[in-house]
């Protein structure tokens, strides 16, 4: 066995029943140890990216780190809103594995090892900046969606208790300028129902009772940087290894951005202004830090993953839900393509290829393998099913198709991604159609009666993955 997954084996042994805060046994980490930073976008359509063919939206530092490393020509998010998918990334595992159905529903267990406990076992300094959504942050006091409310105290699980060093982490979604303060109505928009400039009903919180004060003012992407940054020089600078999971609330509603950011897009219409503008404002954030982790001599040994939580919001472009699915049919909460393709890029200088295109499908729950992986992780001892895989492969050449279905299931609906094909239900299952993805991505022609036996075996290893994901919700893997 390898010594370095001393750590992690460590989580596995203290895994119990209880809400009770899980505790790691650190190993040493060897210098030659990459560190980690996971980006992700709140509502960030398929289209809405530079890269990508957008008509009017500036995205320069995305388009240099899609430049400068791997693109993922169909990246896809494990479910078709935010918390489901967060799940996906932090564990590796379909979130209705442990609970998570929806935003707000659920929470990340106790007997899940998180990406922070994996790498804490190794050694790694961890952080969490912006949106945590994977459980309420408070018992104590009323905010947010479900927080201090005394019907969902089951659902707490900060990611303090979760393998995480350093927190500045919001519940759910707050606006994205002047995040702590009430916005004002606008079209599309949704504010609560506090009034204009009142408080708004979501904190930063750092740790337990613990709320941020100060530096809370203008655009939140820059607000959350704020903080991701220090703690990233903290590590260097004490020579750690470390991760970081820096989660944006853009372009999630409430939509704002300042004036600023508004004027690169002059002369188009107020909400296409505060839309483009605030993913510019998240995009200048984003080279911000490229550029620090090149000041700080770390670039070279630092992996980057940056992606979106699912598709754009709204049934339709109109008001402030401007997001684009580049012609991909359905939007978020959809399982068809435009509800979870999203961007995904990795880049990891000098190890990945400038200009790199991934072909194979790939989604988030690829990214905790992906990680392991790098870091010499067996995770055949935890004795637990995993649904990603190493993305590493696709993005050196080495692998050109998947040999692990994407499995969905979400309200619903069920799909199943098997490189080219696709098949979809909108009737829990009961009924599915079968399109080719590479000749068909806007999923308009039905081949089931036409590819029986393509249908017929992606429809068995659906149930059969569905079987897997009931027995793990009846916690057998624990």
């Amino acid at each position: 066995m390898k010594s370095i997954i001393r750590g992690l084996l460590a989580v596995s042994v203290l895994i119990g029943c209880s809400e009770k805060p899980k505790k790691q046994e650190v190993a040493p980490v060897a210098q030659e140890t990459p560190n980690i930073i996971l980006l992700m976008a709140d509502d960030q359509g398929w289209g809405d990216v530079g890269y990508n063919g957008h008509p009017h939206l500036k995205t320069p530092n995305l388009d240099a780190m899609a430049a400068e490393g791997a693109v993922f020509e169909r990246f896809y998010a494990a479910s078709a809103v935010c918390s489901p998918t967060r799940g996906s990334v932090m564990t590796g595992r379909h979130p209705l594995r442990y609970g998570i159905c929806h935003a707000n529903c659920g929470h990340i267990k106790p007997e899940e090892i998180t990406l922070g406990e994996m790498v804490k076992g190794l050694g790694y300094t961890t952080g969490h900046f912006g949106k945590w959504h994977l459980g309420t942050l408070t018992r104590d006091t009323i905010e947010a969606n479900r927080g201090g409310r005394p019907k969902f105290d089951g659902d707490y699980a900060p990611p303090w208790d979760h393998g995480f060093d350093v927190s500045f982490v919001t519940e759910s979604k707050v606006p994205t300028w002047n995040p702590m303060v009430t916005p004002p109505k606008s079209s599309g928009d949704v504010s609560g129902n506090l009034k204009e400039g009142m408080p708004f009903n979501t904190s930063y919180w750092t740790g337990p009772g613990e709320i941020a004060v100060d530096n809370l003012e203008g655009d939140d992407s820059r607000v959350i940087m704020d903080r991701a940054i220090p703690f990233i020089e903290k590590a260097v600078k004490n020579k750690k290894a470390f991760l970081s999971i820096i989660w944006f609330h853009t372009p999630h509603l409430p939509v704002l951005t300042g004036d600023e950011e508004r004027k690169s897009y002059t002369g188009l219409s107020e909400d296409q202004q505060h839309y483009y503008g605030v993913i510019s404002a998240m995009d200048k954030q984003i080279g911000r830090l490229r550029n620090r982790l090149k000041d700080l001599g770390v670039a070279e040994n630092t992996v980057l993953f940056y992606t979106s939580d699912n598709g754009p919001e709204g049934k339709s472009v109109g008001g402030r839900t401007q997001g684009v699915t580049k012609g991909l049919k359905g939007r978020k909460r959809s399982l068809n393509e435009g509800g979870i393709r999203v961007p995904g890029i990795m880049e990891w200088t000098g190890r990945i290829k400038p200009g790199t295109k991934v072909e194979a499908p790939c989604f988030t729950s690829d990214y905790f393998p992906t990680i392991a992986n790098i870091l010499g992780v067996d995770l055949a001892e935890n004795n637990r099913p995993y649904d990603g895989v190493d993305m590493f492969p696709f993005v050196s050449g080495e692998q050109k198709r998947r040999e692990k279905p994407l499995a969905f299931d979400f309200q619903g609906q069920a799909a199943l991604i098997d490189n080219e094909y696709k098949i979809y239900s909108d009737d829990k299952g009961k009924n599915f159609t079968l399109y080719n993805l590479q000749n068909d991505a806007a999923e308009s022609v039905d081949l089931a009666e036409e590819q029986p036996e393509k249908f017929n075996e992606m429809l068995a290893y659906w149930h059969q993955w569905k079987t897997s994901q009931k027995r793990s919700a009846l916690g057998e893997d624990y």
